[in-house]
């Protein structure tokens, strides 16, 4: 390893002598696919956009939401409107103001089909807002139930009420977006020199699998907060390349789960510049149930079945994870506890497939499990296709794909089975349960069910606690037990490198966000 780090250090003081170092160099873990707040749905994009744009809340390091563009908010009585009023002064980088009209009009472009937006189920809590989703004339949004009331003020009417509202307002989805500039540019819009922003940070430079480079936008309500004036973003894939850069001195900060490489696990636990805690996310297979032979649910729950999570998480991740049985980590929200899902049962497994018409595994179709390219998700991999041939018989072919074209083959159902993994969007089990129901842009296993979409209508209009939490229960036995749509693999940790005797303002949150805005270091 000294030899790597040595060899990294020599060819990065070459390439770094010609600029100046940011003041912060955080290591993405792959090149944003996007960086529209729109149509992002990765948190590598999302890192990003949340930098540049600004919504009517914001989080803050600890991952609470706290008033953004909003400097304050009244509820009604029945907890089903909200009336937003904006920070007087507020504008874009160019100068114009920031007003409750372009939120109702980036709201409509999120509703609005053709732009593509995953998330656009999130503001379905609003008044009117699906059905002009799923209606025909996308020209008119009036009956939906976020207005302008003037420019500074913003009425949001809900269908039901919904405690995570204001979390949801600081979602990058929820952010507006300069309408003008998009009209100008088309989908080029998010570039450096055309993209207007109301973010803490302005996207300076974007040089493709090489680099993007943030720098403090001066124009935003509270920059004279933002401490890091440029922020360097290097988005590095290989993770024994990405600790090299930090041991070196070359980058401050990475964050993401997957840049520990799995030989140096043990060792890196014990350094005081490694970090842990526990935060909403799960590792998960999707399965692609509109093709054989995961079209049966008996083949999906015989793949489930076959998987001992022990094996990866103590053998592979080994960064204290637990296996998972459930989709939703346990104590998301208020009080909620996932039923538990299928465990490790081989015999089991092997009678249903042999039910199914496959049995040991003969005259199963050819199938694949696509993942990307991080050499945790390759051993991984081959540890289920180890498990799957030894308890199933079954021989499953590994697909690699780089970052964006793995998310388009997701999208597109181009696959068989998929490594897949989801972080929390707010604390509750509606951001886990809500991703599988039939309108969701974030299903991507095209499983449609609409006894389960009822279910998730049904807990959004209950207001006891404990019988919504019933309703999720129900609906989550019937996604991972019962349908078997997903194989729950294991709950993350949270990981950091940072070296906090020098760095403040990064600290493990539930939700996994960590602001740049809210970072300083130490004098």
């Amino acid at each position: 390893m000294r030899l790597c780090v040595l060899a990294t250090a020599l060819l990065l003081a070459a390439c770094g002598a010609s600029r100046e170092r940011a003041d912060l160099v955080f290591i993405n873990g792959a090149e944003p696919q996007s960086i529209d707040p729109s149509l992002v749905t990765d948190q590598v994009g999302m890192r990003i956009a949340s930098a540049l744009f600004e919504g009517l809340c914001r989080i803050d390091a600890a991952g609470h939401s706290q008033p953004g563009m909003a400097e304050k908010w009244d509820v009604s009585a029945d907890a089903k409107t909200y009336t937003f009023h904006l920070r007087p002064g507020i504008v874009w980088s160019n100068g114009d103001p920031v007003t409750a009209t372009d939120f109702v009009d980036s709201w409509k472009r999120v509703l609005t089909p053709s732009t593509g937006a995953d998330y656009a189920s999130q503001l379905f809590i609003v008044r009117g807002a699906r059905e002009f989703y799923d209606g025909e004339r996308h020209d008119d949004f009036s009956s939906v139930g976020a207005v302008a009331v003037d420019a500074n003020t913003l009425r949001v009417e809900l269908v039901n009420p919904t405690p995570y509202f204001i979390d949801l307002c600081s979602f990058a989805t929820l952010s507006p977006v300069h309408l003008p500039t998009i009209a100008k540019f088309g989908t080029a819009w998010a570039r450096p020199g055309r993209i207007v922003c109301n973010g803490s940070y302005l996207l300076e430079d974007w040089r493709l699998d090489e680099r993007i480079l943030l720098r403090k936008n001066p124009a935003y309500w509270d920059a004279a907060n933002v401490a890091m004036k440029t922020v360097e973003v290097l988005p590095v894939s290989e993770p024994n390349t990405a600790v090299n850069y930090f041991l070196t001195g070359q980058a401050d900060l990475i964050m993401d789960k997957g840049m520990v490489p799995v030989a140096l696990a043990g060792k890196l636990k014990s350094q005081p510049w490694f970090h842990t805690g526990p935060f909403l996310g799960s590792w998960f297979v999707r399965f692609n149930t509109t093709k054989p032979p995961f079209n049966d649910a008996r083949v999906r729950k015989a793949f489930s079945l076959a998987i001992d999570r022990r094996r990866i998480t103590e053998k592979v991740t080994q960064m204290g994870e637990t296996g998972a049985w459930s989709l939703t980590p346990p104590g998301t929200g208020r009080d909620y506890q996932p039923p538990p899902g299928p465990g490790f049962h081989p015999d089991e497994a092997r009678r249903l497939l042999a039910e199914a018409g496959y049995p040991e595994g003969r005259g199963l179709p050819l199938v694949d499990y696509l993942y990307f390219p991080k050499p945790v998700e390759l051993s991984i991999a081959v540890e289920l296709q180890a498990m799957w041939q030894e308890h199933l018989g079954v021989t499953v072919n590994l697909s690699k794909q780089e970052w964006k074209i793995y998310l388009d083959s997701m999208n597109k159902l181009e696959y068989s089975l998929c490594r897949s993994s989801w972080v929390g969007d707010y604390n509750d089990p509606n951001t886990f349960m809500e991703m599988f129901t039939a309108s969701s842009g974030n299903n991507r296993t095209g499983w449609q069910s609409a006894a389960y979409d009822k279910l998730i209508a049904d807990a959004a209009a209950e207001p006891d606690v404990a019988k919504r939490n019933g309703i999720f229960q129900t609906a989550e036995r019937m996604l991972i037990s019962d349908e078997s749509v997903i194989l729950p693999g294991y709950y993350y940790v949270g990981v950091q490198f940072y070296h906090g005797d020098r760095l403040e303002g990064v600290q493990a949150n539930l939700i996994d966000d960590h602001p740049f805005r809210a970072m300083r270091w130490k004098n």
